[in-house]
């Protein structure tokens, strides 16, 4: 009886040290993700070409985002950034007006960034990822004539 307890207790044991062992879940929202520009609340003529979006987990837990934007004119406006995810602001590099950002990440598939420049809050933005880790929600937080704004856009995930 006594060896059917010990080996009964050595195996719980055995598959809790390997449940607690388990590697870390890549965030859904890793990947690179396309906007689809006609679902923009906004005419058309003001729409850009194109907007891609790119997440990545770094070493040392660090998240990498970069931003390729293809205004209607066919200008082109770039950023990227490496942040840690606790909210401690980051520089932000490229051509896209934004120098810095902080970002949390309260669950797997959300992620919250803020956008400075020159020193002045530009905006918030929420990401989120459909159940089904095809489509990237952004809501984005900001304040235009002193009144706040809210813009949805949605990306669908890149074919790699």
């Amino acid at each position: 009886m006594k060896n059917v307890i010990a080996a009964s207790l050595a195996l719980l044991l055995l598959q809790a040290s390997s449940t607690f062992a388990a590697p870390p879940t890549v965030s859904p929202l890793a990947g690179r993700w396309t906007l689809d520009v006609a679902t923009l609340p906004m005419p058309a003529e003001a729409r850009p070409q194109s907007v891609t979006l790119e997440f990545a987990e770094v070493p040392g837990g660090k998240w990498s985002s970069r931003v390729a934007i293809v205004e209607h004119s066919g200008n082109r406006l770039d950023a990227a950034s490496t942040m840690l995810l606790d909210g401690t602001p980051a520089p932000a590099t490229g051509t896209y007006p934004v120098d810095r950002v902080a970002a949390k990440m309260p669950a797997p598939g959300v992620l919250v960034v803020q956008f400075i420049y020159q020193n002045i809050p530009r905006s918030t933005r929420v990401y989120t990822v459909s159940a089904d880790g095809k489509v990237l929600t952004e809501t984005e937080a900001y304040f235009r004539d002193g009144q706040p704004v809210l813009r949805t856009a949605h990306f669908d995930r890149a074919r790699q």
